[in-house]
């Protein structure tokens, strides 16, 4: 049978020397994990190309390791350890209060010899330049100056050997673990197998929501609303088997080096019937439970379903605006004060009503063209959405429609206290059939005003909006003229 080996230097050169040493190292194995994912938007972390590990995302792991012990203080080392966890919330405990942890250091995995750190203590085999075997035994020590290796020189005796120079390295009985290691002294009560809880977080891991929208055919705004999760694992180390909790909401990081909230694509549909998430209130937050263990391959991107695909109604809007809700100090009297004159485009929206609270993320819209079939036509984040509250995301700019905005009147009266302005937007529409446009204006020369007259009658007007709905014949055009009239007070100081 072939055994695993790792590359390192070659030739090889020995020295042996006796020495007594403490009790073997226990070897740990895993019997489970539980990981608490928090949300990240790095977009590295669910990139599909680029090499190495990710700095970002926030993860909570809690290892479930079967420790075989020996009584007394002993030297125990766990590998497999992802490269950017934070050292300082790095806690071991034994359930059964068989054993208690003395010490322990955290062995980063960097450098030419980082995966060689998770085999101190395991039962491993030097190799030279030619295959054979230099030295076989308990791997004590591993440095860029070499190796040390503990081995039985007869019945009671043990010998050092020392190898600086060597081509690689073999498990005897086992795989060669990734990341970084921790090394613990440990003080058991009595020998035997323990049950253990390795717990940290670390940085690699994070998890966002995905939805995808596909408007259905008909005169009414209805689509289908897919919610998945999409799991990113860029922490250098493979997760099998793993129960995993997903976190809604944003927690306060504190520490600068705390990990913040490709290589291989997992995606595939999920049938209608599959289990959801189980979800609970978490404090201030929100925690969705996947229902079954899943494997989060290094590199890779995993989805799972959150809710059950769902029909939705919908709003589309092809909306044209101009300025924003600012307000002056004092009236504003200059001709020139936010003209506003030109071409504007025209963007396509979709807004929707959340059927529960959804997790912060990105939803792609699809349609179907001429030929039935499904075709991107944007996409957009939508924040945490409170169920009964809506989302909406800007689409994109409308091909066949363009929007002209001039001010055709302005006179001010400082005198009297009042101003008067007047606007005419044009729109064309140059589709093959009539589309309806939203116009919205922010009148902000001062606070106080009212419309005096328009063209079309307002489908909404607030203390600092106004919205016109405009029907735009096809290959026309539709002409939209509206008036404002501003007073003030003498407090007021106007600008000229």
């Amino acid at each position: 049978m072939n055994q695993p080996a790792l590359s390192a230097v070659a030739l090889a050169c020995i020295a042996g020397l006796a020495i007594a040493t403490p009790a073997g190292a226990a070897t740990p194995t895993a019997s489970g994990t539980d990981i608490t994912l928090y949300r990240s938007d790095n977009a590295a972390l669910y990139a599909s190309s680029g090499d190495g590990n990710v700095g970002d995302g926030y993860a909570v792991i809690r290892e479930r390791r079967t420790l075989a012990l020996q009584p007394g203080v002993q030297d125990i080392t766990l590998g497999d350890l992802p490269d950017q966890l934070d050292a300082e919330a790095l806690a071991l405990g034994f359930p059964d209060g068989n054993a208690k942890v003395v010490s322990q250091r955290l062995l980063l995995g960097q450098g030419g010899s980082a995966a060689l750190t998770g085999l101190i203590g395991r039962e491993v085999t030097v190799l030279g330049d030619g295959g054979e075997a230099l030295a076989t035994g308990t791997l004590k020590r591993v440095g860029d100056d070499g190796l040390m290796i503990e081995s039985a020189l007869g019945k009671s005796a043990l010998g050092t050997t020392w190898i600086r120079q060597y081509a690689g390295v073999r498990v005897n009985g086992g795989n060669f673990p990734t990341g970084s290691s921790l090394r613990l002294r440990v003080d058991a009560a009595r020998g035997g197998n323990s049950e253990a809880v390795l717990s940290y977080p670390t940085a690699g891991l994070g998890w966002r929501a995905a939805y995808v929208a596909t408007l259905l055919p008909g005169s009414a705004c209805r689509m289908q609303f897919e919610s998945r999760a999409s799991i990113a694992n860029r922490s250098g180390r493979d997760w099998n088997d793993a129960k995993l909790t997903l976190i809604a909401g944003e927690p306060n990081f504190a520490k600068a080096s705390t990990p913040r909230p490709v290589v291989m694509m997992a995606a595939k549909s999920f049938a209608a019937d599959a289990p959801m998430p189980q979800q609970a209130q978490m404090d201030n937050y929100r925690s969705y439970t996947l229902p079954a263990p899943v494997d989060l391959p290094d590199g890779s991107v995993s989805q799972a379903p959150l809710y059950e695909t769902r029909s939705l109604s919908c709003e589309r809007t092809n909306l044209v605006e101009s300025g924003g809700t600012w307000q002056p100090p004092q009236p504003m009297l200059g001709p020139d004060f936010n003209s506003g004159s030109g071409n504007d485009s025209i963007v396509s929206t979709l807004k929707f009503t959340a059927f529960d609270s959804l997790p912060a993320g990105y939803l792609r819209v699809l349609t179907q063209d001429s030929h039935g079939t499904p075709q991107f036509i944007g996409e957009g984040r939508i924040n945490d959405t409170p169920k009964g509250s809506d989302a909406s995301i800007a689409l994109g700019t409308a091909f066949d429609l363009r929007a002209t905005r001039e001010r055709t009147a302005f006179h001010a009266d400082k005198a009297g206290r009042t101003m008067d302005e007047t606007f005419r937007i044009t729109l064309t529409n140059a589709g093959d059939s009539t589309r309806t446009v939203t116009v919205r204006e922010h009148p902000s020369r001062w606070r106080e005003w009212k419309l005096a007259s328009s063209s079309a009658p307002p489908s909404r007007q607030t203390t600092d909006t106004l919205e016109f709905r405009v029907d735009v014949p096809a290959n026309g055009k539709a002409v939209l003229d509206y008036a404002v009239h501003y007073t003030w007070s003498t407090e007021q100081n106007p600008q000229p």
